[in-house]
């Protein structure tokens, strides 16, 4: 399987978390908030532990202008230029320009998923799933976010589910740029861990922190913990 093939699976988790939205699954909404926390654990293990690692073997120390660059990117596109964003069920009425800024926002953001998943190919075939693992489990979230935030602003619920498809799309884009870009050739997992630390740190982790109880900090926690699972599981079928 070729990482456009993965990237089309993630796509997929796009529409799946509008369509949880637009068909009013509640019952899928309250599991796509464990698909968060869960989400945030593994992202952030797969971030620090493989993708910075890996980086700097490729770019030296250059590496580390790249991961900020990715950072403050997404920092700028959804909580600078957007005037209201959060990953997450939107509940509350906002405006139509909020819907079209957020979703400007995450094409960036998903533009980059893609881009982490052809880079983690082209390192090995345990990086690229494993990197395909961490983008798919915050696909649905992104579904959820993007459509509840375009109804929330008045956009009828089949566009809402447009914009989902479209983050899909822009994901399927940055797999294929990734080869042709000569930025993304070589620095395009050092842009990409910037991206997918801010994702999981300053987008995921701030949306469990302040709710009681200990179902979501248990399942932040086992995302990591996954992880690790996870990689010896794929290094033993792979053979490496």
């Amino acid at each position: 399987m070729t990482p456009l093939v993965f990237a089309l699976i993630a796509a997929g988790a796009n529409v799946a978390g509008g369509l949880a939205v637009t068909r009013s699954a509640h019952r899928g909404l309250k599991v796509i908030e464990l698909f968060v926390a869960f989400g945030a654990g593994y992202m952030l293990t797969v971030a620090l532990a493989e993708m910075l690692p890996e980086a700097f073997d490729r770019g030296g120390s250059s590496a580390a202008l790249y991961v900020l660059a990715g950072y403050l990117l997404v920092h700028l596109s959804q909580h600078t230029l957007t005037p209201h964003f959060h990953f997450g069920e939107e509940t509350h009425r906002v405006s139509h320009a909020a819907g079209v800024s957020a979703l400007i926002g995450l094409l960036l953001h998903t533009f980059f998923d893609g881009v982490a998943i052809a880079s983690g190919f082209a390192v090995s075939t345990q990086l690229g799933l494993l990197l395909f693992i961490a983008i798919f489990l915050h696909k649905l979230p992104e579904g959820v976010t993007i459509s509840s935030i375009q109804i929330a602003g008045g956009t009828a619920p089949t566009r809402a589910l447009a914009s989902a498809g479209m983050l899909g799309v822009a994901t399927v884009i940055g797999v294929l740029a990734t080869d042709y870009v000569g930025v993304l050739v070589n620095h395009g997992l050092a842009l990409s861990a910037g991206v997918t630390i801010y994702v999981g740190a300053s987008n995921l982790v701030p949306e469990f922190q302040g709710k009681r109880g200990w179902q979501l900090p248990a399942t932040f926690f086992l995302g990591a913990a996954v992880f690790f699972v996870t990689r010896a599981g794929i290094g033993l079928v792979l053979g490496s």
